[in-house]
């Protein structure tokens, strides 16, 4: 079966990405991390890659590797500073990270995550916000609803 890479384009068979072990951890990382979170990660990954070629997979697993931890830890370390840093954080950042690539404020491709964590380190979640599925969304005022609440529920539970 053929897979095509959202953020660069390749193709390349699911059977040689298994077998591939840099492309095997990399899968297995992208796995740990779902809904907004992980597709804002792999948007985020593209910043990596050269203007002349394409990310390898050893690469992508390398870079996975170093961010992962602090993912799931929910925090990061700056500058000799620990931060919180829930998913939402995580997502904002990416978000951030890309819009100034966009804008040429932000130079790919990037050599480390040095930038993500700079702007991680200043994210203030606003008055009113909550989080579902990893995302923040702002509150309407009204009661959650029980289906949403339990699928929230479900989610923390997965990931706790």
């Amino acid at each position: 079966m053929r897979t095509r890479c959202p953020a660069c384009g390749a193709t390349l068979s699911l059977d040689a990405l298994i077998a591939h072990d840099g492309a095997r951890e990399a899968l297995v990382a992208v796995f740990k991390l779902s809904g907004p979170l992980g597709s804002a990660v792999v948007r985020y990954l593209a910043l990596f890659r050269p203007a002349a070629r394409e990310l390898t997979m050893d690469r992508v697993a390398k870079l996975l590797g170093e961010i992962l931890p602090d993912i799931q830890a929910q925090r990061i370390g700056r500058d000799g500073q620990v931060f919180d840093a829930p998913l939402e954080a995580w997502v904002w950042g990416i978000e951030q990270s890309l819009a100034a690539r966009d804008a040429g404020r932000l130079k790919a491709p990037l050599k480390t995550h040095g930038w993500l964590y700079e702007v991680i380190s200043s994210y203030r979640p606003t008055a009113g916000q909550t989080v579902v599925d990893g995302a923040p969304r702002l509150s309407s005022g009204k009661q959650p609803s029980r289906t949403l609440s339990g699928i929230s529920a479900l989610e923390n539970f997965k990931h706790g």
